[in-house]
C-alpha cells in the first residue's frame, strides 16, 4: 500500500488515529510505502526509513535507529 502525506492537515487527534491504522494494516502482512513528513510518528511505526534532503537520501536505516540519530533529532524534531 502506497500513502502520500496521510497525516496533512488533520487535527492531532486524527492523526494519532491514522498511525495506529497504518501500524495495524502492517502488522496484518500488508507492506506500506509511507511518504511523510511527520518524522516522529513515522519513524516510531517504519520498519526502515530514509531521509530524502534536496531530493536525495542522505540517511537510512531503521525506525529506530534514525529515531536515536543525532542529526534527525536535531535537524527534524528540534531535540
Amino acid at each position: 500500500m502506497m500513502l502520500d502525506e496521510p497525516s496533512l492537515g488533520l487535527a492531532p487527534v486524527l492523526v494519532s488515529t491514522i498511525f495506529e491504522i497504518i501500524a495495524k494494516i502492517n502488522q496484518r502482512g500488508t507492506s506500506i510505502l509511507l511518504i511523510e513528513q511527520n518524522v516522529f510518528n513515522s519513524l516510531k511505526i517504519s520498519d526502515r526509513g530514509y531521509v530524502l534532503e534536496n531530493g536525495r537520501i542522505t540517511l537510512s536505516g531503521a525506525g529506530q535507529e534514525l529515531l536515536e540519530n543525532p542529526h534527525i533529532r536535531k535537524t527534524y524534531l528540534g531535540l
